[in-house]
């Protein structure tokens, strides 16, 4: 190789590694931000379209998070429900049935799924980086992380986990899986502390 061939392929190395460094700064960034929060109150909408069904499932609710691994879901309509997440443990209540308890270590795939959630949430990037090969788009206004799953047993449930958000607020959640159907939660900000 010529030294002009040396020092293109340099220039083109040093290029290419601080393109890959700029993007790593922007998803660090949108981490840190979202590190931020403390703890949050939601409201949410999401809507559930299943291939068999010809309109969406709808139900509203509340979410909360406290940093760095609680997390609550509770529906209100149609039907009411409670999920709560803390640590390893998932804890699901319906009226009139049986609570019901699940240790994530004995379910993997269900503990990855909530890993997409709870470590956008807390900015944990080696937390989603562990299930999940994570893209980001957008800006710090109006971003967008792409979750694919890494796992086999995951990309056979869904292929993707959209999240989008501005600044350090996540606004909405996608999920796509595998057999077509699509999930896309909306949440309006009530209360957070940073």
């Amino acid at each position: 190789m010529r030294i002009p061939e040396k020092i293109a392929a340099f220039l083109l190395l040093a290029l290419v590694s601080w393109c890959a460094h700029a993007d790593d700064l922007k998803i660090g960034k949108l981490m840190h931000l979202l590190a931020k929060n403390k703890a949050g109150k939601a409201t949410f909408v999401e809507k559930k379209y299943i291939g068999v069904l010809e309109k969406p499932l709808e139900s509203t609710g509340t979410l909360s998070f406290e940093a760095p691994d609680r997390l609550e879901k509770r529906t209100l309509t149609p039907k009411p429900e409670a999920l709560l997440l803390e640590g390893k443990t998932l804890t699901i209540e319906r009226p009139g049935k049986k609570r019901t308890t699940v240790n994530l270590d004995e379910h993997p795939e269900v503990a990855a799924f909530i890993e997409s959630i709870r470590g956008t949430l807390a900015g944990d990037l080696s937390s989603l980086e562990a299930n999940y090969e994570v893209g980001l788009s957008g800006s710090m206004d109006h971003w967008q992380l792409s979750l694919k799953p890494r796992q086999a047993r995951l990309s056979g449930i869904f292929s993707r986990i959209l999240i989008s958000g501005t600044g350090p607020d996540v606004r909405t959640i996608e999920l796509d899986q595998e057999d077509g159907d699509h999930s896309e939660m909306s949440i309006k900000q009530a209360d957070v502390a940073r």
